[in-house]
């Protein structure tokens, strides 16, 4: 009783928002006309961009700790290294040196530059040191003095070989030599943050363009790069985006054969674009490389819904109804499910709030802007504009054709599944493939699994150059910085110096790590320069005072001034997610039985720490993630269907989609990480319309008294083939994305295309199985229920012989 006057005061609440809207139908339209108006022209206004603290898990206390010495660690966060090649010969020629001063002197004066960190041979910091007979001797690697002549050229050559940078700053063949470019994270001559893309322009323009030659070859690595190199490619996505709705416009209208809904249906999901767009610049929002897609997300939704939409229409509009009142009803027949669904979605995107990344949180908001932006267009003014426009007569004669003048034999086979036999059969091989995807699926990795950036295909510009530099220094691009921190002016204390000599030893035992470079390796060379260059002062002398002194003449980047912070600098082959999870064990485990006074091994610098505390907090937010999701889809669906059957019926295929998703990620090579996270909600909260839409079509058509398996019946001869068009549809335009030239946008592509087709599948082929499971099983629970009463009836009656 109590489930049947809720279900008539829902129907209420909505007849009364019905009247309201429809009997203000023009003065709505002219309101969304202005806000649309004033929306749009703030959308023009949106920019592309993002900066290196979006990137990272500012609250992780790997980064708490980096942003803390984030002043003693200066070149060790966001930077960008230019290597410059000579194609022939090698780097000791007057003709090289000149063009690398001259590229360094460019790059000095590029804004956002971190001059005073900037080095290179041509740096004053870039310094020589030698034991001589009158003591230790040193100074720049290339003097004031230089004049390029063959003499100069012989002494550079010899303080390179006493400088320590071969295989740092020069490579280990002599044939190139690194810029490296720290860089601010505000631009000092706008205020604003570093605009990476326009940094990267800049290198491409002053330094690639004007100094790349037969003669000279330069590779350019670092997140400001890569950023750039996205953000460039913006136009190539914003072209698969055009084909993509192209693709959905002829294909849309090829399923309702009526124009003028279908681009009413279009455009009012473009619309919702439009706001989602002109309303993140409002709240202070740009776009970036990875919420670029987000606005097609939005455009899929409300295609999703805009089917139903126009579907709904036709078949009101079939039974004689003129348009303003086809309009009311299906206004009326699907304002609960699309709010339902469309809620669910906001609530789904908004649980990847929870992931404590600055960019993965501002897809989650511009996704729930973008959706709740769609409950006012799809779900309010597209039927306001068919109220006044109807659908074509000939698409309703040719609904009439399809649905009463042809058999529908695909209908009518998966209706057959609300049966038992086929419903148990195909609930053993969903439970199958169920097992299976689980098991499988534990073999998902966090982070990235290639060399380079995964975001680009192996053979693109960025990632041979990536290529490049590992091959050719023993210091790669992949940098991860433990920080020793002391008491003031005890960094050169004997037990932390034997502490970070012992930790060094472990670490260089690890086949991923290429070197590791402290203050001990100093400290160590040094020793052994007092002792006029013999090896075996090589170590570390247990004279406190003798290393104090010795400490002291260390470069500046070993400690900072106050002799705190000490960076342990380890270079690796890579930044695979494996690499960086044994890295991080090898520290910790090391700190644990290592405990030191005067010392604390802090995690992490460096581009490979800050992502191994990403992929921690990636690793750590993904189940709690889809637990919450799940969790949001459970509640609002009983409260829709008032029904433990329903809510299994819509979470079953959502569940089974979201595990295979895994196992495909396994076979493409790609891991969980920043980029692709996302995608699960998103998968989540697309499929959540498929199966909302079918089972409140179906419950309708039961509680209209039909017989179960004509209620599917009619349910996928109407709401479903809306269902199936939109998967297919869908899957078609972002399978496109596949051609991409990157790898970031054709991953996404497949991902995408895939889910979208296993929720349509699981919406039309598992939730008939599932109705036919729970039918058998109440008809045996009846069965049971009525043999238990016959039984006590057949029992003898007791007499009272007394």
């Amino acid at each position: 009783m109590k489930r049947h006057d809720a279900h008539c005061n829902s129907e209420q609440n909505s007849f009364l928002l019905e009247n309201l809207i429809f009997q203000n139908r023009a003065i709505l339209l002219i309101g969304f006309a202005l806000l649309t108006a004033f929306l749009f022209f703030h959308a023009s206004q949106i920019v592309l961009n993002t900066n290196f603290d979006k990137m990272i898990p500012k609250n992780h206390p790997h980064i708490a700790n980096y942003l803390s010495h984030k002043e003693d660690l200066k070149g060790l966060g966001n930077a960008v290294s230019i290597a410059v090649e000579a194609v022939e010969g090698d780097i000791f020629n007057a003709e090289y040196l000149d063009t690398l001063q001259k590229i360094n002197d460019t790059v000095f004066f590029i804004s956002g530059v971190d001059r005073a960190a900037l080095k290179s041979l041509w740096t004053p910091q870039t310094r020589w040191l030698a034991v001589t007979e009158e003591g230790f001797d040193g100074g720049p690697v290339i003097p004031d003095s230089y004049k390029g002549t063959p003499e100069d050229i012989d002494q550079l050559r010899s303080n390179i070989y006493r400088s320590g940078e071969i295989g740092r700053l020069v490579a280990n063949n002599y044939k190139s030599t690194i810029v490296y470019v720290p860089l601010l994270d505000i631009d000092p001559e706008t205020g604003n943050p570093l605009d990476y893309q326009n940094f990267s322009r800049q290198l491409e323009i002053q330094v690639r363009e004007r100094f790349q030659s037969d003669n000279i070859k330069i590779h350019i690595t670092g997140f400001a790069k890569l950023v750039g190199d996205l953000m460039d490619a913006a136009n190539q996505i914003v072209l698969f985006f055009f084909i993509t709705v192209m693709i959905t416009l002829m294909l849309l209208y090829l399923y309702s054969r009526c124009l003028r809904s279908t681009m009413i249906s279009m455009t009012c999901s473009l619309i919702a674009v439009g706001w989602q767009l002109g309303l993140l610049k409002l709240f202070g929002y740009a776009l970036d490389p990875y919420s670029m897609l987000v606005p097609f997300l939005i455009f899929a939704i409300g295609t999703s819904h805009g089917v139903q939409i126009i579907n709904n229409m036709n078949h009101e509009t079939m039974q004689g109804y003129d348009r303003l009142n086809s309009a009311r009803r299906t206004f009326r027949n699907l304002f609960n499910p699309a709010v339902t669904a469309l809620v669910t979605d906001i609530i789904g995107f908004g649980s990847l709030l929870v992931i404590n990344i600055g960019v993965i949180q501002e897809l989650a908001i511009g996704s729930t802007i973008g959706v709740a932006g769609l409950i006012l267009t799809n779900t309010f003014l597209m039927p306001i504009i068919l109220s006044y426009t109807g659908v074509s007569s000939s698409a309703v004669k040719w609904l009439h054709s399809e649905e009463e003048e042809h058999t529908h034999a695909v209908w009518t086979a998966l209706s057959s599944l609300t049966k038992p036999a086929p419903a148990l059969t195909v609930i053993v091989f969903i439970s199958v493939i169920f097992a299976g995807s689980i098991y499988t699926g534990r073999g998902l990795k966090i982070g990235d699994l290639d060399k380079g950036a995964p975001e680009l295909y192996p053979d693109s510009r960025y990632n041979q150059d990536i290529a490049f530099i590992a091959d050719n220094y023993s210091s790669s691009s992949d940098v991860f910085v433990v920080m020793v921190k002391t008491p003031e002016q005890k960094s050169s204390d004997y037990r932390t110096l034997v502490a970070m000599d012992r930790l060094s030893r472990q670490l260089r035992m690890i086949p991923e790590v290429q070197s590791v470079t402290s203050l001990v390796d100093v400290t160590k060379t040094l020793m052994s320069a007092y002792a006029e260059g013999n090896l075996k002062w090589m170590a570390l002398n247990r004279n406190q005072q003798t290393l104090d002194a010795t400490v002291i003449k260390a470069p500046p980047e070993f400690s900072n001034k106050e002799g705190t912070i000490s960076p342990m600098i380890i270079y690796l082959k890579d930044h695979e997610a494996d690499t960086l999870q044994k890295i991080v064990r090898a520290i910790e485990a090391f700190s644990e039985n290592n405990t030191i006074e005067t010392s604390q091994f802090l995690l992490s610098a460096g581009n490979a720490g800050i992502e191994a505390a990403t992929n921690i907090v990636i690793s750590e937010s993904r189940y709690r993630m889809l637990i919450l999701i799940y969790c949001v889809v459970a509640i609002l669906c009983m409260l829709a269907f008032r029904s433990i059957q329903g809510t299994i019926c819509v979470l079953l295929p959502l569940a089974l989609t979201s595990s295979l998703c895994s196992v495909v990620m396994i076979i493409l090579g790609i891991g969980v990480k920043v980029a692709t996270l996302p995608v699960i909600a998103i998968g989540v909260g697309i499929g959540v319309d498929y199966g909302i839409y079918i089972y409140s079509k179906y419950q309708k058509y039961l509680k209209g008294g039909m017989p179960i398996r004509k209620a599917y019946y009619n349910t996928l001869k109407t709401t479903g083939k809306a269902v199936c068009f939109t998967g297919i549809t869908l899957s078609v335009g972002v399978g496109i994305w596949g051609f991409s030239a990157i790898k970031f946008q054709g991953d996404m592509g497949i991902l995408l295309a895939f889910m979208f087709l296993t929720n349509m599948l699981g919406a039309i082929c598992i939730i008939p199985a599932l109705i036919g499971l729970f039918e058998w099983l109440k008809t045996k629970s009846e069965s049971l229920a009525n043999h238990h009463d016959k039984k006590q009836c057949a029992l003898p009656v007791a007499t009272d012989l007394n």
